[in-house]
């Protein structure tokens, strides 16, 4: 991770109603995974991982990579989450990229973490944007390319991802990959530190020592406007996705 310091066809066609069944009953085992009722949780589940639903397949496969209610077992994991994978799931790619990423329980390979990553991070995913970022700045899996990481960084950034507020507002400092600009570093580390993200609090503050007082009172006024905007948005995309 970057920082300051350093820096096809199927097979079953499912209908609307049927869709809309499975997404009842995966809502439903979503509560009672979040209540800790891990059993009435797997209640819920079993009947859609017989349907191959892979957004069940990924909610299982969480199960068994953390414990909850099982023995923990990399191995099933795996399986489950390459299923969801398949059918082009985000969060199961992502999930798969990470270990591929860390070659538990699968023989690392940077390449095919790569490929995962950018396949959930074109659908939107902000925390593999972020991570699809950090491959491009550091050449982890492809090629170097400081202009395609910043354009990644900002894509989850704008939907008020901390950490790559950080990152972005590091690349604008250092002039990689975009124009250098302390004043959009400035703005960046500002919201990242209203995340709650500390070193983008130490990063604003050494912002500050070189920029103007009106330069601040715009850096500021600025930062607010956009951070109301982010949070409106994740509001909306919190509403649509229930």
């Amino acid at each position: 991770m970057m920082n300051k310091l350093n820096l096809a066809s199927l097979t079953l066609v499912l209908s609307i109603s049927s869709l809309s069944t499975l997404g009842a009953d995966l809502k439903s085992g979503i509560y009672e995974l979040n209540r800790g009722q891990f059993k009435a949780a797997m209640a819920e589940f079993q009947p859609l991982l017989e349907e191959g639903y892979a957004p069940a397949q990924y909610q299982v496969a969480m199960m068994y990579k953390n414990g909850w209610g099982m023995r923990k077992n990399l191995q099933k994991s795996y399986q489950l989450l390459t299923l969801a994978a398949d059918q082009n799931y985000p969060d199961a790619q992502f999930e798969l990229a990470l270990m591929y990423t860390e070659g538990e329980p699968v023989e690392k390979n940077a390449k095919k973490a790569f490929e995962l990553t950018k396949k959930a991070a074109d659908k939107g995913l902000a925390s593999a944007q972020f991570n699809l970022g950090v491959m491009y700045a550091e050449g982890t899996g492809t090629y170097r390319d400081n202009t395609k990481a910043v354009r990644e960084y900002e894509k989850a950034a704008r939907q008020n991802y901390a950490l790559a507020q950080f990152n972005l507002a590091l690349m604008h400092f250092e002039g990689k990959g975009t124009e250098r600009s302390l004043f959009q570093s400035y703005i960046w580390n500002t919201i990242a530190s209203r995340n709650g993200y500390k070193p983008a609090e130490s990063s604003r503050v050494l912002d500050e020592r070189k920029l103007g007082v009106e330069q601040i009172k715009k850096g500021r006024e600025e930062a607010d406007s956009l951070y109301r905007n982010l949070l409106a948005q994740a509001e909306i995309r919190a509403k649509n996705s229930q």
